[in-house]
């Protein structure tokens, strides 16, 4: 009997939510009975090309098992950070990786991840429709902690790292004015090109001012004369909350410091705001979408991306997703201004 297989992989950077999307695949493979074994790829699409599996099926035999793997941190199946060439410029490994489908038999691939994953997810799928492939099927599945993933209003991960941002930051503010000297620190937030995470902890935990990709002008002018307007009105301490977009946090603080006559500090949190407990939201979120790309697969339904769009959980034609516009809710925006000292 011919069998019908299918594969997942995690790609970008791990989330603390992560392994419930991939749990929530699982179960959902499991529960269509469409499939005979579930390969998961270890590091993303580099354990295709590296023929680099694991049989999932049989490690997660065990609900038990299954349950677990939702509250296990990090990524399980490992990351990369590999992007797929152009086919047009460079079809080999797209050559090979439907070659290892065939080999398998498998017949489905999840994906999920962040823009880049999804970039893969489109072009698989281009890869597919344009060379006659009509025997597998590509669904993408959403994660980023920045929350940049056009086409989804909430990506599993990103409410989990503004909550540790905002405990983080809380303590952290409240260091900051314990002294009678008068400074300024720069904290740096994770959001590579999107200012969800310091907009967030911003409104959450007030800040002086706060620098998002999205509306920064590169005007420090305008910081510094805010810093020492406040410094007459009797601040002591002014705090700046300043997206990984933007950064250079250390030459802007050098700047600062020189221009104010103000010690200037600055704090990059880094990776481990990626860590923390995964909020409640989050992991229910990334086991629904989980569980509703398997349902497409089985469904028979390729070349789409899960999202969460307008309170729905809803998917849509990756091509058509990552045509879609996104920016930071104008009315966040607006009560983030309210709320700067």
């Amino acid at each position: 009997m011919n069998q019908s297989n299918c594969i997942v992989a995690q790609s970008g950077g791990p989330t603390v939510a992560i392994n419930a999307s991939l749990a929530g695949v699982i179960s959902g493979v499991k529960s269509s009975e469409k499939y005979d074994i579930c390969y998961g790829a270890v590091n993303g699409i580099l354990g295709i090309l590296n023929e680099n599996y694991l049989n999932l099926s049989d490690i997660f035999a065990d609900d038990a098992n299954l349950e677990k793997l939702k509250t296990t941190p990090a990524m399980y199946l490992g990351s990369c950070r590999h992007k797929l060439p152009d086919y047009k410029d460079d079809d080999s490994p797209y050559v090979y990786i439907f070659h290892q489908f065939d080999k398998l038999s498998v017949k489905a691939f999840f994906y999920i991840g962040g823009n880049d994953s999804m970039d893969t997810v489109n072009k698989l799928s281009k890869y597919c429709k344009e060379n006659g492939v009509e025997d597998v099927f590509v669904v993408g599945a959403p994660k980023t902690i920045d929350n940049d993933l056009v086409g989804t209003d909430h990506c599993p991960g990103f409410g989990s790292a503004a909550k540790y941002l905002a405990a983080t930051f809380a303590e952290l503010e409240r260091d900051c004015h314990v002294y009678e000297k008068k400074a300024v620190t720069i904290v740096e937030v994770m959001g590579r090109n999107a200012g969800y995470i310091a907009l967030w902890c911003g409104i959450a935990n007030g800040a002086e001012d706060i620098l998002l990709p999205e509306r920064y002008d590169g005007n420090e002018q305008y910081l510094i004369n805010r810093i020492i307007e406040n410094r007459k009105r009797g601040k002591k301490h002014h705090i700046i909350i300043n997206a990984e977009g933007i950064g250079h946090s250390t030459s802007m603080a050098r700047r600062i410091e020189a221009a104010t006559g103000i010690e200037t500090r600055a704090t990059i949190i880094g990776h481990i705001q990626r860590g923390g407990t995964p909020t409640c939201k989050d992991r229910v979120y990334a086991s629904i979408m989980g569980a509703r790309a398997a349902e497409l697969l089985a469904e028979g339904k390729s070349n789409r991306i899960v999202a969460y769009k307008d309170g729905k959980f809803v998917d849509f034609d990756i091509q058509e997703a990552l045509n879609m516009k996104k920016d930071i809710p104008e009315e966040q925006y607006e009560v983030s201004k309210l709320l700067v000292r």
